[in-house]
């Protein structure tokens, strides 16, 4: 269930805003995008993994702060981010 490093490299790739950028708010909500997406697909076959669904639903508080964060400090920036994700905000 965690992400592989090929596939970790290839996001910040895609969503870094400069070269070696692993901290940026893109990038973090990214590589959290994908973990959510992952887990959201494990859970539809583990109903019962109570542990990996806490696990969810910090990666999503975390992705809202993150988010939230973003949205304060550049609109238009996470407004490309939102829509690059495919993200219901």
């Amino acid at each position: 269930m965690a992400i592989s490093k090929e596939k970790k490299t290839e996001i910040i790739k895609q969503y870094a805003r400069k070269e070696g950028d692993t901290g940026s708010p893109e990038v973090q909500i990214a590589v959290l995008t994908y973990d959510i997406n992952s887990l959201n697909d494990h859970l539809k076959v583990n109903k019962k993994d109570h542990h990996s669904y806490v696990g969810l639903l910090k990666k999503i508080g975390h992705r809202r702060n993150l988010l939230k964060y973003l949205r304060d400090n550049d609109v238009q920036r996470y407004r490309e981010l939102i829509k690059s994700l495919g993200l219901r905000r």
